[in-house]
């Protein structure tokens, strides 16, 4: 599973194989502790990358989104949800970080 993880989590998940299974038996109990979708987790999930400023993150839920099927006008309009409490800029910033994983 950690061959298919790009770039520096990919590193750190052969380097480290302990802590990866650690923090991937964190992700899954996070997961499974409420009563939201996957689909609503991801969405959430794209959504803090956006207020973190994470444009590697955003990156990589917006990848995930779109493997998982979320079309691109709710992954889209999360970055335009973001303007209200983020600001103008920081929405067009993960705009841009979401159009480029569709480019």
């Amino acid at each position: 599973m950690t061959k298919s993880l790009p770039g520096a989590a990919g590193d750190l998940a052969e380097d480290h194989p302990e802590i990866w299974k650690a923090y991937s038996a964190l992700g899954k109990a996070t997961a499974d502790c409420g009563p939201l979708t996957e689909r609503e987790r991801r969405l959430v999930k794209l959504a803090l990358a956006i207020g973190a400023g994470s444009e590697g993150a955003v990156h990589s839920h917006t990848r995930r989104a779109r493997s998982e099927g979320i079309e691109q006008e709710a992954i889209a309009q999360v970055a335009m949800l973001a303007i209200g409490p983020l600001g103008l800029p920081r929405a067009v910033a993960a705009k841009t970080w979401i159009e480029d994983i569709d480019a």
